[in-house]
């Protein structure tokens, strides 16, 4: 079995007129880095993976993942985690509350409870499961995300100009540690971005669109 993230073939076209042409297969634990400006189909190659792609384009190829077919399953069943440019943590909800949507439904109510807390200590956050997220900092809010993103269990990890809203220092620290996260748990990884930096930190192939 081929372990990881393969993009088989895959063309994406918008009204006839390629955009994307990509054929690559990200093991466990390595990171592709997609560049090029805005418009060229970065998050357009995203959303074919995710399953969210708009009728507006059509696309060829297949999507592999852990060596399973996964091009026509749905969203919810591709076991996909992608952080975007916004945190979009849900304002009404706690923090621990946040992190609990990322859980799958059933377990003990204590269990629940120690995997959210587990979470929130290993990116330095403990005892934060009470607070409100509007209390955060930029780089918190960024850690709880991606912690709510990792106790869904994803098996690929997408990241779509996901540090591009933090301001340089943050964004080398919340690079660095998400990318450490995504790393011990092998995750292959899939980035966008226009940033050269981005792509140093993620190591790995860069493909870059025109």
């Amino acid at each position: 079995m081929d372990d990881g993230l393969a993009l088989r073939d895959v063309t994406i076209a918008k009204a006839g007129v390629p955009l994307v042409r990509i054929d690559h297969h990200i093991h466990p634990g390595e990171a592709l880095t997609v560049m090029g400006p805005s418009g060229v189909g970065k998050s357009t190659l995203l959303a074919f993976v995710t399953g969210t792609l708009s009728p507006a384009f059509t696309a060829t190829g297949r999507i592999m993942l852990d060596g399973h077919d996964i091009t026509d399953a749905p969203p919810h069943k591709r076991h996909i985690g992608i952080l975007f440019q916004d945190d979009l943590l849900f304002p009404h909800l706690t923090v621990g509350q946040n992190l609990g949507f990322g859980l799958a439904p059933g377990g003990s109510r204590a269990s629940r409870k120690a995997r959210i807390d587990a979470a929130l200590a290993e990116v330095d956050l403990a005892g934060y499961a009470d607070r409100d997220p509007a209390t955060l900092s930029g780089g918190q809010k960024a850690r709880v995300a991606l912690m709510r993103m990792l106790l869904s269990d994803p098996c690929a990890l997408l990241l779509d100009e996901a540090f591009s809203r933090l301001d340089a220092a943050l964004r080398a620290q919340v690079r660095d540690l998400v990318f450490a996260r995504a790393m011990a748990r092998q995750l292959p990884v899939l980035m966008v971005t226009h940033d050269v930096e981005d792509a140093r930190a993620a190591g790995g192939a860069v493909i870059t669109l025109a």
